[in-house]
């Protein structure tokens, strides 16, 4: 990996860790939780959890051998030998043995290897040195190109260590009460000390401090807080911070994720400060389960492995048929048994695409070097080529289409105007409140004008502050104007402002909150909620410069002023990227978490029109085969849980598409692991991009566009070979029946195909590098192995017709027709099969006119030229006698262009009536 990649990698993971100890995933509207979660974890950590978090303090510290001040080094140890560390059994990498297998195991590998045994057996070096070298170098390739990128990740990741802050008590504090009861002396010992521990070595029992920007290192109970807000995105998908308190406010909860006091693994605290006891590290956590059951899961074949395998064994199948027809029709017109058995394994080794696995690899490589230049790291080389066959996208929304980041979109009065005194009001709220100041009030600090305008610090003074709190969902706070009035100005939920207000401000005049005026409000709203937009009230009253001390009771009979309104906008390469799938044959499926309004917005802003929208209500009440065709009519799915990602992913493919998943949380590693190819970011969860295939290091979603496309240019130049090789071989052994059976002496010597494979297979080392017409990017390509069968019996015949007019040439032109000749008759063939065979690259690699309205890059056009001047020069040069071959008359060079120019014709020919019936892929 080049240094200018590696800084990049390094780059990403830096923002990881940024990001990670601030907001993860913020967006408009507060979520309900996610309560499907709860089900993929184990029954007996959801019931730990639920006890934990109605335990009594003492009982509960009690319960797990700790105290108030924490644990002790020793007790931590001790605790730590028990249980082991604080860490998650992420997919760890494999041996490099079990990649290396990995690697080499595949159908023509192993073929291949018997092949070569088989030849090494028979005294056949030439064919093991051929075969074998192809089986070590395609392998090498593919475990060298996969360990280079695992192994920069990997290292890059390691870099980045946290450490969260614990209470370690000093074990001589349990002992200073019995000191100075016998020396009667007053003994000074410090209780307990606060220690920066890596969070690996955090053991249950110890007490840790948190706060704001903390990572939740473990699934923890709270013991004291004040004002503690966590977000709780990547577990749950779930919009806004939550607050946490140091007790369970309602009993009957049994959903771990709505308890009031139990932190979780993987999430951060947003603002406010505590401490908390922790219940669980590692795997035992709440999140360790989750990521057990996804890495527990062994991958599903991908499009790509399910083709390549079907279309290995066609052609294996195909092999296991010819070679014995060869070998028993030699064997029985020659009489020679043994050389019949030689010629017919030379045949089974000209029929297999020996390199295949070598071209794929290197394909696949070239694709992926490609895209690391756009900061696109590769974690699995297939997924190159599923990205060209990939037809649906489905992607997570917050944070993915989305910036991640609030922004205010509207300010208006209580009839929809634009209004500058509502963002004034909102403004000095948000400015003066020393609570949780979310993005929400960061998007309204932003308007710096408003600052100038008001400069709060000259006109203004803070009085007092009502804090916010979950219950009232409001938060107030109370000003003084140039000490002439006291202004309590409060900002909240629509329902809840409206609770504390008896008057709406219309323009300058102040009229009383009528059931009619309630109603009124309530269609503006529903209509700036309807945009997607969060809708925060905005209200005040003047009161006299009384008091200083402001309390809930003063939040009455207040004015509503007008609304601000939020949007988390997409991001700006969303609609173009989205735009660009669609017109290169990709359809763009949303599934989020959140709710379906927020979601119809971000919809409508990015261009993604909505045929239909689903909620994971509805997705439960469904069966497999009633969702398998609803995935198909809509594109929106909203309020989903992980198990319904996963399951809607799973019948898209089911009904036979190669589907993508986008996502970059917890709750979107296991339909990651299911999609044909998974695409996470570098700042998503630790497990999110395990799960995933394809890391982008940048945001911008255009890569996608730019991954469709190298991965259909890299599709297109391994269909190249296959189509290539498939109808050559079955052209080439259907000459070789029809010259058996007619010809008193071998058409040619196993030598002679072993040679002239290797020179053909040499030629095609160029193809990864070759051009591909723009006509062939713009739809999805997968593997046919039937079009590819049809291919091969469609053009395979037509070389047998030039090598059987090449046989008559030689036959009666140059009277190469006795055993004493066979030596001219097979130099004949050997020029004009290898030849032909090198052309038909060029042939197939497009359905247009070769040379002329299509070219090949110029590394294939030289190693054409190569190749086909070797082939010549082989029995025309002082080698043809270690070779078995002899110089050719010139008159046979009068022939060889005609005839070369007439196969080359009939074959464009052909194309022509071929793409006019199957098309092209």
């Amino acid at each position: 990996m080049n240094f200018t990649l590696l800084k990049e990698l390094f780059a990403g993971f830096l923002r990881t860790r940024h990001l990670a100890r601030h907001f993860r995933r913020l967006a408009l509207l507060d979520t309900l939780a996610q309560t499907g979660v709860s089900r993929e974890v184990p029954p007996a950590l959801t019931q730990t959890l639920v006890s934990a978090a109605t335990a009594e303090t003492d009982a509960l510290l009690q319960q797990l051998d700790s105290h108030a001040d924490g644990l002790s080094e020793a007790q931590a140890e001790a605790v730590r030998a028990r249980v082991g560390l604080n860490e998650v059994d992420h997919e760890k990498p494999l041996p490099w043995w079990l990649h290396l297998w990995l690697s080499y195991r595949n159908p023509f590998n192993l073929l291949l290897t018997l092949l070569a045994a088989i030849s090494y057996l028979t005294d056949d070096m030439e064919a093991t040195v051929v075969i074998g070298t192809m089986v070590v170098l395609s392998t090498l390739l593919r475990f060298w190109q996969e360990a280079k990128a695992n192994k920069a990740a990997d290292a890059l990741k390691a870099m980045v260590g946290n450490t969260a802050t614990v209470i370690r008590r000093d074990p001589s504090a349990d002992a200073a009460p019995i000191f100075e009861r016998y020396y009667g002396a007053h003994i000074h010992v410090k209780a307990a000390r606060r220690v920066e521990v890596p969070i690996k070595e955090l053991v249950p029992g110890d007490v840790i401090v948190l706060s704001a920007g903390d990572m939740i290192p473990a699934d923890c109970r709270v013991l004291t807080a004040k004002d503690l807000f966590v977000a709780q995105a990547a577990m749950t998908g779930e919009s806004m911070p939550v607050e946490k308190f140091a007790t369970q406010r309602d009993a009957k909860a049994i959903n771990p994720l709505e308890l009031d006091d139990i932190l979780f693994m993987g999430t951060n605290v947003v603002s406010g400060s505590a401490t908390a006891v922790v219940l669980a590290t590692g795997n035992h956590t709440y999140f360790g389960a989750l990521a057990s059951r996804v890495t527990a899961t062994d991958r599903a074949p991908t499009a790509f492995q399910s083709g390549v395998n079907k279309v290995s064994w066609l052609l294996i199948r195909f092999m296991f048929v010819m070679a014995p027809l060869v070998l028993f029709i030699n064997g029985f017109t020659k009489g020679d048994w043994m050389e019949a058995l030689l010629f017919a394994l030379s045949i089974a080794v000209g029929l297999t695409p020996e390199m295949l696995p070598m071209i794929v690899t290197s394909t696949l490589a070239k694709g992926a070097v490609v895209l690391s230049r756009r900061k696109v790291i590769v974690k699995r080389l297939d997924a190159i080529q599923n990205f060209g066959a990939m037809d649906v996208l489905c992607t997570d929304k917050t944070g993915t289409l989305t910036q991640d980041k609030i922004f205010l979109a509207r300010h208006v009065d209580v009839w929809g105007e634009e209004s500058d005194e509502v963002l004034a009001m909102a403004y000095l709220n948000s400015y003066y409140q020393t609570g949780l100041k979310n993005l929400l009030d960061v998007a309204v600090l932003e308007h710096v004008e408003v600052h100038q305008e008001l400069n709060p610090v000259r006109n203004f003074r803070k009085v007092d502050e009502i804090p916010f709190d979950f219950n009232r969902r409001r938060m107030s706070v109370v000003v003084s104007e140039r000490e002439d009035h006291h202004e309590l100005i409060t900002k909240g939920a629509i329902e809840e402002i409206l609770a504390v207000c008896t008057h709406v401000r219309h323009g300058d005049a102040i009229e009383p909150l009528t059931p009619e005026l309630l109603n009124r409000i309530r269609e503006v709203t529903a209509e700036l909620n309807e945009e997607g937009l969060r809708v925060v009230a905005v209200a005040a009253k003047e009161v006299p410069p009384s008091k200083e001390t402001y309390g809930v009771a003063d939040e009455s009979e207040l004015t509503l002023i007008g609304y601000v309104a939020f949007l988390d906008p997409p991001k700006e390469s969303t609609a173009p990227a989205i735009k660009a799938l669609a017109e290169h044959g990709v359809t763009v499926k949303v599934l989020t978490g959140d709710n379906e309004l927020v979601t119809a917005k971000i919809c409508r802003e990015v261009g993604l029109d909505q045929q239909g929208v689903l909620l994971g209500s509805d997705i439960e009440r469904m069966s497999d085969k009633v969702l398998a065709e609803a995935v198909e009519s809509h594109n929106v799915f909203a309020k989903l849980t992980p198990a319904h990602k996963e399951r809607i992913v799973r019948l898209l493919k089911a009904n036979g598409h190669v589907v993508g998943f986008m996502g970059d949380g917890i709750n979107d590693a296991p339909a990651l692991r299911t999609a044909d190819i998974g695409i996470s970011v570098d700042t998503a969860v630790d497990i999110a991009k395990e799960a995933a295939d394809i890391i982008l290091l940048e945001k911008s979603l255009m890569v996608l566009e730019e991954g469709v496309l190298e991965g259909r240019r890299t599709f297109a130049n391994m269909l190249k070979y296959i189509k290539m090789t498939a109808s050559s071989n079955f052209g080439n052994v259907f000459s070789v029946l029809v010259a058996s059976a007619f010809i008193p002496f071998l058409p040619m010597l196993p030598m002679h195909l072993l040679v002239q494979n290797l020179l053909y297979d040499i030629s095609q080392i160029a193809i990864p590098f070759d051009n591909v017409d723009e006509e062939l990017l713009k739809q999805p390509q997968r593997w046919q192995p039937g079009d590819i069968g049809r291919f091969m019996v469609f053009f395979g015949p037509i070389s047998s017709v030039f090598d059987i007019t090449t046989y008559a040439m030689m036959w009666f032109v140059f009277s190469a027709n006795t055993p004493e000749e066979q030596t001219l008759f097979q130099s004949g063939w050997f020029i004009v099969g290898l030849l032909t065979q090198t052309l038909i690259v060029h042939m197939i690699r497009t359905p247009k006119i070769p040379f002329i309205q299509s070219r090949a890059a110029t590394p294939l056009l030289v190693m054409t030229a190569v190749i086909m001047a070797i082939g010549i020069f082989l029995p025309m040069g002082p080698l043809a006698h270690y070779f078995k071959l002899q110089a050719l008359p010139p008159l046979y060079f009068v022939f060889l262009p005609l005839i070369l120019l007439a196969y080359m014709g009939l074959t464009q020919a052909m194309k022509g009536i071929y793409f006019r019936r199957y098309g092209w892929q």
